[in-house]
């Protein structure tokens, strides 16, 4: 069912799913062993239904369909895999980080991946711009 969508809709699908993994691990810090999946769905479902403008576009009929859950939950299955398998940390982004490590007197944190990165970078960041104060 999911493929017959609009590529406006699965686009908006797809950008609502990758905003939430990234809401959701940097609301665990990026601490794996505190990752759970039933409260990362959950997240999004509530996404979805307070500020995804896609999910009133759809009839009842569709959003109640198990065949359409399923889509959804093989989507949010895909894009987590992706997140971390295909998308790795960009060199400026590694180096980023060291030189804030370096300066703030840190140890070298494992990057995961892309969005890890950039969770990173903003938060070290922030500490940087604390200890300026």
């Amino acid at each position: 069912m999911l493929k017959d969508l609009s590529p406006n809709i699965k686009s908006s699908i797809t950008r609502s799913i990758t905003q939430t993994i990234e809401q959701y691990f940097a609301s665990i810090d990026w601490e794996l062993e505190r990752f759970d999946v039933v409260e990362l769905f959950e997240m999004w479902g509530e996404y979805v239904q307070e500020r995804a403008l896609w999910y009133d576009t759809l009839s009842d009929e569709m959003k109640e369909s198990s065949q359409f859950q399923e889509d959804l939950a093989n989507r949010v299955n895909e894009l987590l895999e992706k997140t971390f398998t295909a998308q790795p940390a960009t060199e400026e982004q590694v180096a980023n980080i060291r030189y804030m490590e370096e300066q703030l007197d840190l140890y070298n944190k494992d990057i995961l991946c892309k969005m890890h990165a950039t969770y990173l970078e903003q938060t070290l960041q922030e500490q940087l711009e604390a200890t300026q104060k």
